[in-house]
């Protein structure tokens, strides 16, 4: 029995560190998708949970980072349908707002964050996961993997995006 608990602690003892170790992205996932605070914090609280429920099945020869994005994005878009339909509004990513604030001295620059902010706010929940993915400079083939999609199917959407945000600006 020692044994088994002693498992049970280093598997939680792992699983805490890495989730430590990239909780940002537990973060950014929650405040894309939500726009108040406790919204945010229950979001980052089921994505958690979630993620430790799907501990057993992650795979260490896969990048951790992409198997969370994974598990988090699809909380996300689950959590923002539920949400809407209920309250019928739309998740907004403050943090957003306060890139554009810190660089408040540039209004050139801070007008593009606010146009940009805009515009992803009005994509659908996976047009929205992939815009975050690719704004954070993942690859093609990383971005596939999170989502589900082909690297051709992921380009094409990347640049339908480009396209309608060129637009759209």
């Amino acid at each position: 029995m020692e044994q088994v608990i002693d498992m049970v602690d280093t598997t939680r003892d792992a699983f805490g560190e890495l989730l430590e170790a990239h909780r940002a992205i537990v973060f950014k996932v929650a405040g894309t998708y939500c726009r108040h605070p406790d919204d945010r914090a229950d979001l980052a609280q089921d994505i958690a949970t979630q993620l430790w429920r799907a501990w057993p099945s992650y795979d260490p020869q896969r990048r951790f980072s992409t198997w969370m994005y994974r598990i988090a994005l699809n909380v996300a878009i689950s959590h923002v349908r539920g949400a809407a339909s209920r309250r019928g509004d739309e998740p907004l990513d403050e943090s957003l707002h306060d890139v554009a604030d810190e660089r408040g001295s540039d209004h050139e620059s801070s007008e593009h964050m606010r146009l940009l902010q805009a515009f992803i706010e009005r994509q659908p929940p996976l047009e929205r996961a992939l815009l975050l993915l690719y704004l954070e400079d993942r690859s093609q083939r990383e971005i596939g993997e999170i989502l589900g999609l082909s690297e051709t199917n992921v380009s094409t959407k990347i640049n339908r995006l480009k396209q309608r945000l060129r637009h759209e600006l």
